[in-house]
């Protein structure tokens, strides 16, 4: 008797639409996803905990995750959403510390997982590889003075205000410029503002009633995006 034919993946395993791997020839990518872990996350589930010992560098396939952490009281502070093509914990495989954040799904979301060998064993070989890893960490180090020189200067009403320009600005879908398409939660302003879902909504509601921001069936639309940076620093200039 014939052996039974051999399942199929329930989903397909290939590393082509990593960015960071594209510097890898195709038959290189072949053999890295043949030794990566895959999973499938639920919307809302996590991924890691910044507690748990693993130290494997994860690959979004499909998907977005956010990358979270938690003051002293328990209030969540949104670090960086990452969308399928990008990939995260690859800290913890070059020092081989701790995490240093938690990870969630924010959608259904496909994992590649690469033990920290495997990782630091493709940085030897490929050195276009590891300049853009060093690239990515200057740019975190980056991100990460500018968002302390935020907190230490400006106050929760400028920060929301900048955080919605951040967002019309970085929005790259059929909206067009200006627009923040769908309407982010308040929560999310807030934790990606270091504030609460409360000053989001006062804050917001006052721009809305000066004209600044249009609440839209399918978004927000930055009626003037020059007030609203004007705003920024009239409340930062109040807060000092």
């Amino acid at each position: 008797m014939n052996p039974p034919p051999a399942q199929a993946p329930a989903f397909p395993q290939s590393l082509d639409g990593i960015d960071l791997l594209s510097v890898l020839a195709p038959d290189d990518r072949a053999a890295v996803a043949r030794r990566c872990h895959w999973r499938r996350f639920t919307a809302h589930e996590q991924i890691i905990d910044r507690d748990s010992d693993s130290r494997d560098v994860l690959f979004v396939t499909s998907g977005r995750v956010r990358i979270v952490n938690y003051s002293a009281n328990g209030r969540e502070v949104s670090l960086d959403d990452v969308p399928a093509g990008g990939f995260f914990g690859e800290l913890a495989a070059i020092d081989g510390a701790a995490r240093s954040a938690t990870v969630v799904a924010l959608e259904d979301t496909i994992i590649a997982s690469l033990v920290p060998s495997a990782f630091l064993g493709l940085m030897k070989e490929h050195p276009g590889l590891a300049l853009a890893i060093m690239r990515r960490l200057a740019g975190i180090i980056r991100s990460a003075n500018g968002r302390i020189m935020d907190l230490s200067t400006i106050g929760a009403q400028s920060r929301v205000c900048g955080e919605l320009l951040r967002l019309a600005r970085a929005d790259d879908g059929d909206g067009g410029p200006d627009r923040i398409c769908p309407v982010p939660r308040h929560s999310d302003v807030a934790s990606r503002a270091s504030t609460t879902r409360e000053t989001v909504a006062r804050v917001l509601g006052d721009l809305v009633r000066h004209g600044v921001v249009k609440r839209e069936a399918d978004g927000l639309h930055i009626a003037d995006a020059d007030r609203l940076a004007a705003l920024v620093e009239h409340y930062h200039m109040a807060d000092g």
